[in-house]
């Protein structure tokens, strides 16, 4: 693994009553190991996940695609601040990597087109067409596909977003193809039960307090779907 462990620090944390530093799991997680090529983040919204993958990236020092902010009702300056209190150990060195949101990708994908004005060449990387030419899942398939080629750490966060349950299948065969590769690994954030199957993967469940590993079948999201297939008749 690239990225063995990260250490946080509660007891640095700035304030005790303001998101993220209020949420309790991360208040009692001392560490997170990565032992596996593929590791998930799974939990309900606003459970911390994507903020600590957003922090992960930060203290990688991976570069995440802002498109301009827009003026909030309510601004929180402790939003974005996790990553200055947790450490990451590497098994030999810094690698390069990439953050992956829905919102980020549209904005990455129009910056391409602009600079492919330029040097269209560029595209190559990107299966030789404009990414805005295509639909969300194809988009987001070429970009995967070919990003994921390079040895390197993958943040994303709910990339089963835009893609169909065909095409997260077609997703997971790619995980399993570029960590048995051994150059990429991955940490997902997702709500996705077919993504969350994933073998030889770790799963860390963010609505516990501390976080801690869990197997797929004690997931809420595999419990949930699998109910529902059986049972449909009593949610609706």
């Amino acid at each position: 693994m690239h990225l063995q462990k990260i250490t946080l620090f509660p007891d640095k944390y700035p304030v005790k009553d303001i998101y993220p530093f209020n949420l309790c799991h991360l208040n009692s997680t001392k560490e997170l190991i990565f032992d596996n090529g593929v590791t998930f983040f799974v939990g309900d919204n606003g459970s911390g996940k994507s903020t600590i993958l957003r922090a992960i990236a930060q203290k990688c020092g991976i570069h995440i695609w802002e498109p301009m902010e827009r003026t909030r009702f309510k601004y929180n300056k402790y939003e974005h601040e996790l990553y200055k209190y947790i450490e990451v150990d590497w098994s030999n060195g810094v690698v390069p990597g990439s953050f992956f949101g829905s919102a980020i990708f549209e904005h990455f994908a129009r910056n391409l087109d602009d600079w492919a004005s330029a040097s269209p060449k560029v595209l190559d990387y990107f299966g030789g067409s404009s990414l805005m030419t295509k639909s969300h899942g194809q988009c987001h398939m070429s970009f995967f596909e070919s990003r994921y080629k390079i040895k390197g750490i993958y943040l994303l966060d709910e990339p089963e977003t835009a893609l169909s349950p065909k095409t997260q299948l077609q997703f997971l065969q790619l995980l399993k193809k570029m960590t048995g590769q051994g150059h990429a690994q991955f940490i997902i954030a997702t709500h996705s039960p077919i993504l969350l199957a994933a073998p030889q993967s770790t799963i860390y469940c963010f609505d516990c307090s501390p976080v801690r590993q869990i197997d797929y079948e004690d997931s809420s999201h595999y419990k949930i779907y699998y109910d529902f297939m059986k049972n449909r008749e009593k949610y609706l």
